[in-house]
């Protein structure tokens, strides 16, 4: 049993050094998850590191989406003892202040895309629902996640373009997510093939001038609601608590004969308040999971072993030629309206299998 410099600190939950989490569960995984925008159809960047404890790997992405232009670094290492560490090959996360700031770093490459960013949070970060699933009696989701609104200030170089990010217009939000989700390698199907294989999903964290509304829909085959959240939060300095929005209802309109959305409504009925709906329009739809390790390359996935390392590889494609590959979960630059204010943030959606929104 090895030991790590956290274990120094009085921060122990468990009859374990840090390093060791309490589950066994191959799919235990902790990650930081960051984007970034102008507000606007220009540019968004996508960053992810993640650990995986009881696969003994750490891994990175960053994914641009710049003009037809989608670039993706990646890169993997042996996780080792210090889980502290948070470099992997030419990325890296500094927390500079808990909760508030941090520093989100891909050092120049051979793969033609490298940052260095401050992120400056605009409202407090803020626990989301706990986010359990259990699939033919096996556990697939048991995790947790902090959301936070925030903007941007450092640089981006892409290829031989540098774009300077300043506060005053670079915008995005950020979560870390802990717990149990499907991760690696598959693993045998068994039971789990009788599942219908639907994730219907909606996450849609919304920033306005003085405050966030934080949004999320699961729902499964039948259109049951598996995961819900809705809250408005106030930007620090405000001394409102956060609002409970109630049971939001997402309408989303699809383009003709696909399940890319459009736009899309999202109604909110505050408990004894107001209510209202959100327009929401995805203006920069973003290919999460193409080369950046959420499921559709086989042989680069998240918590994947790929050797002591680091490995580091770089992929890109340009839309439309390669249209074909750009499936699954969309990250976009979203536009939110309400009571005519405006706003912009992350507009995360999926519609994966049957649902009661399609027909037969």
């Amino acid at each position: 049993m090895t030991l790590s410099p956290l274990d120094d600190f009085p921060v122990h939950q468990a009859p374990q050094v840090m390093r060791h989490v309490t589950t066994s569960d191959r799919n235990f995984y902790d990650r930081y998850y960051f984007n970034c925008h102008p507000c606007s159809d220009e540019l968004m960047l996508i960053v992810g590191l993640g650990q995986y404890p009881n696969l003994g790997v750490t891994d990175a992405f960053a994914c641009v989406r710049h003009r037809d232009l989608h670039r993706v670094v990646r890169a993997s290492r042996e996780l080792g003892a210090d889980r502290m560490d948070t470099a992997v090959g030419p990325f890296r996360v500094e927390v500079v202040e808990g909760l508030r700031a941090l520093r989100v770093v891909l050092e120049p490459n051979e793969h033609g895309l490298s940052f260095d960013l401050a992120w400056e949070g605009t409202i407090p970060a803020t626990l989301e629902p706990r986010h359990f699933l259990r699939w033919q009696e096996r556990v697939v989701f048991d995790s947790v996640r902090l959301a936070q609104t925030g903007r941007w200030s450092g640089h981006i170089t892409i290829g031989d373009e540098r774009v300077e990010v300043s506060p005053g217009r670079w915008r995005g939000t950020r979560d870390r997510s802990w717990g149990i989700r499907p991760v690696g390698e598959p693993e045998p199907p068994g039971i789990q093939a009788r599942n219908a294989g639907t994730f219907y999903w909606l996450y849609a964290p919304m920033q306005f001038d003085d405050h966030a509304i934080l949004c999320i829909v699961q729902e499964d085959e039948k259109g049951r609601r598996l995961l819900e959240e809705a809250v408005r939060v106030w930007g620090f300095g405000d001394d409102r608590e956060e609002e409970y929005l109630g049971r939001p209802e997402y309408r989303p309109v699809y383009r003709e004969g696909t399940r890319e959305v459009e736009s899309a409504v999202i109604a909110f009925a505050p408990p004894g308040g107001k209510p209202f709906d959100v327009r929401c329009t995805p203006i920069l739809p973003v290919h999460l999971m193409a080369g950046t390790g959420y499921g559709l390359e086989p042989d680069w996935r998240h918590g994947m072993y790929q050797g002591r390392g680091p490995v580091v590889q770089g992929v890109t494609y340009t839309l439309p030629e390669d249209a074909a590959r750009m499936w699954g979960m969309v990250d976009a630059v979203g536009r939110f309206e309400y009571d005519g204010i405006v706003g912009h943030g992350l507009f995360e959606y999926w519609a994966l299998g049957p649902h009661p929104s399609f027909p037969a």
